[in-house]
């Protein structure tokens, strides 16, 4: 068993990002589409009240844009 680079981490997208980037970068970690996640996101909110996205707001930091590649993400380079 070999490793192709670093362990994935969760970070706040800079890229996929409606708010904050919480549900881009949950996507970019598990490697699903984007929008499943704010679906399932959505449902969780009228289920529950949106104190943890507030709170994954706080505690999931930010991605480095030095260390995101939005090409091997297959997410679209941001505009310059």
């Amino acid at each position: 068993m070999s490793a192709s680079g670093p362990a994935p981490r969760l970070t706040r997208s800079i890229y996929d990002k409606k708010i904050a980037g919480i549900c881009g970068g949950i996507a970019q970690y598990l490697a699903v589409d984007p929008t499943f996640v704010r679906l399932i996101w959505l449902v969780a909110i009228v289920c529950f009240p949106p104190l943890g996205y507030i709170a994954a707001w706080i505690v999931v930091p930010k991605e480095a844009p030095w260390l995101a590649s939005p090409f091997e993400s297959g997410l679209p380079q941001p505009q310059r």
